[in-house]
């Protein structure tokens, strides 16, 4: 199968109508789907991953012990102020209560550009070979309310935006395969290949249908290679780097799939297996997959290397698994490397009390995890807001959409500006829409920007004038741009300030030997002096007349290397010296 599936905008009004007649055939198959549930399915998830058919098959992959990776202050990110002409949110960090969006909030960003009516669950960003910049998005929350919207041509399938405009998108194709009217969280697209897969997912995580376009000569019309029942479940998914291998996973199920897409038009299975994972990513080489686990609150690195080698019958083994405080329904973890050095982006879905049972204000929210010793991974940082804290969130449960199971406060999808040295993160914090932080201290995050688009009472909030912001993000970093889609209202271009926006991560430090002064007044005599390096006491030494550490980064691993001493003087004064190397995998 190789076709192009697209409509320019003139034949999009032309075709309106007739659209618009077939939704109800093209709504039909899907709603068929459900028909298959049985009366008595077990409903073993969360509202969004509802309905599963049934257990995966292939192999049984043992667990790990799980660790508790958290040490952590259990507090919010500090924000940076707002600017005078802004329109900031009227209380705490995060909470939007009833009527202070109807104009929409914004602190150090502004909307500027809009399109569409409905938004989804991903959106992403893709440059052609040519040099042509698109976006593509899906609008289906749950399908098919999105499609029994009368007269809202652009709240069906995959919407294909020409963005060479930003500020004003233009539609260019929709995208009707089945997987694409319903991808709910899969829909991916690996940049090497320009490959744009989804498999069919939600409401009973569907048999595992999966559609790939090619968008790699002409993103504004990509084009379908394939549409297969290869993969047993739908709901998430994942991409290897080199386009190679495209991940299907169930969620509900322990069931994932791995697919050779070599040839996107003759996908081939790989490999089945029993593993419980929501979202997925995978390092460069495509040999260790990262994957949440909804059920237990909990993420495990899995080492994939024989599925990326492409070995006969292959095994895939766990590394490691970790848990966090206040864990709720973990959605994703993404890999990426600062200096070298390896960490994940995890964030975590609703409450803990969604799938019943648990705190309903126990929010996971979203932080930052070390995998330098991907078998003792470390939590370095944590990414939340005010709004998150339990008591807090207590306080907020009767503003417009904090009691929904399927809103809330809560974050549902972060992304980076690069996976190489990112200093931004951006994240959909549902109800509380947009949000931004500067991570160019990956210890010390900061939030600098945040837009809740106007809200309005709509059949996707249930009628609740409340946000929506479900999406995965896109950050554009060289034009200070964010792109996401809220549930009501579509997608939104968000330009950040540039007096927040972080500048790009400094030099890598020479790997070097050196002597570090600790700071003493002048004049002072010092009673007592101490350091600490890489968490350990380090060595305070004399040189000269002067106080110091000798500091050995020759054999450092990379990533952040921190150096804290204290002085007191013989007045009782207390002098404090921190010093922050970054250490890169060469040089």
């Amino acid at each position: 199968m190789d076709r192009t599936e697209h409509h320019h905008d003139e034949d999009l009004e032309d075709a309106g109508r007739t659209r618009r007649g077939r939704r109800g055939l093209l709504a039909a198959p899907l709603v068929a789907l459900l028909l298959v549930v049985p009366a008595g399915a077990a409903l073993d998830g969360p509202l969004n991953d509802l309905l599963a058919l049934g257990k995966g098959e292939g192999q049984v992959v043992p667990r790990a012990a799980t660790q508790d990776i958290d040490d952590l202050p259990f507090e919010p990110t500090p924000q940076v102020g707002c600017a005078p002409d802004d329109r900031p949110e009227p209380g705490i960090q995060g909470r939007v209560p009833a009527g202070s969006a109807r104009n929409g909030l914004f602190c150090n960003a502004r909307i500027v550009g809009r399109h569409g009516s409905a938004g989804g669950f991903k959106v992403h960003r893709y440059v052609d070979r040519t040099g042509r910049e698109c976006a593509y998005y899906d609008t289906a929350l749950l399908f098919p309310l999105n499609a029994l919207r009368v007269g809202a041509g652009d709240s069906l399938g995959v919407q294909v935006l020409d963005m060479t405009d930003p500020t004003n998108p233009r539609r260019t194709a929709v995208l009707t395969e089945l997987p694409m009217m319903s991808p709910h969280e899969s829909l991916v697209l690996n940049q090497r290949r320009g490959l744009l897969a989804a498999v069919l997912g939600n409401p009973a995580t569907y048999p595992g249908l999966v559609s790939i376009y090619d968008a790699s000569a002409d993103c504004r019309k990509p084009v379908l290679k394939s549409t297969r029942l290869i993969a047993r479940f739908g709901h998430e998914s994942g991409f290897s780097e080199d386009g190679r291998t495209f991940y299907a996973a169930g969620t509900a199920t322990d069931s994932l799939t791995a697919i050779d897409v070599v040839d996107p038009a003759r996908p081939k299975v790989l490999w089945q297996g029993q593993v419980s994972s929501h979202g997925l990513t995978l390092d460069p080489d495509g040999t260790r997959a990262y994957v949440t686990d909804t059920g237990r609150g909990e993420a495990a690195v899995l080492d994939v290397h024989e599925i990326e080698q492409r070995k006969p019958d292959p095994q895939v083994r766990e590394i490691s698994r970790m848990t966090w405080t206040n864990a709720s329904i973990p959605q994703n973890a993404i890999h990426f490397t600062v200096g070298g050095r390896p960490y994940l982006l995890e964030f975590d879905e609703y409450t803990q009390g969604t799938t019943g049972g648990g705190n309903r204000d126990a929010v996971g929210a979203g932080r930052i995890i070390d995998i330098a010793d991907e078998t003792r991974p470390r939590q370095v940082a944590n990414l939340r807001l005010a709004v998150n804290q339990p008591d807090a969130h207590r306080a907020a449960q009767n503003d417009p959409g904090a009691a929904s199971p399927v809103q809330g406060y809560a974050a549902h999808y972060c992304d980076l500006d690069s996976r190489v040295d990112p200093t931004v993160v951006a994240c959909s914090f549902i109800a509380s829409g947009l949000r931004v932080f500067d991570i160019t201290d990956l210890e010390k995050p900061r939030e600098i920007a945040y837009v809740v688009a106007p809200t309005k009472a709509a059949v996707e909030t249930v009628g609740l004038e409340s946000s929506f912001a479900m999406s995965k993000p896109v950050v554009v970093k060289d034009r200070r741009e964010v792109w996401y889609t809220d549930g009501a209202s579509g997608l939104s271009v968000v330009r950040v300030a540039d007096r927040v926006w972080p500048a790009n991560r400094p030099a890598c430090t020479p790997r070097t030997r050196r002597f570090v002064r600790l700071k003493v007044p002048r004049g002072a005599k010092v009673r007592t002096a101490s350091a600490r390096l890489l968490g350990r006491r380090a060595t305070v030494v004399r040189r000269g007349g002067r106080l110091g550490v000798v500091v050995d980064l020759r054999r450092a691993a990379p990533g952040t290397v921190r150096l804290s001493g204290t002085v007191r003087t013989r007045t009782g004064r207390v002098v404090r010296t921190v010093r922050t190397f970054r250490v890169c995998a060469t040089g």
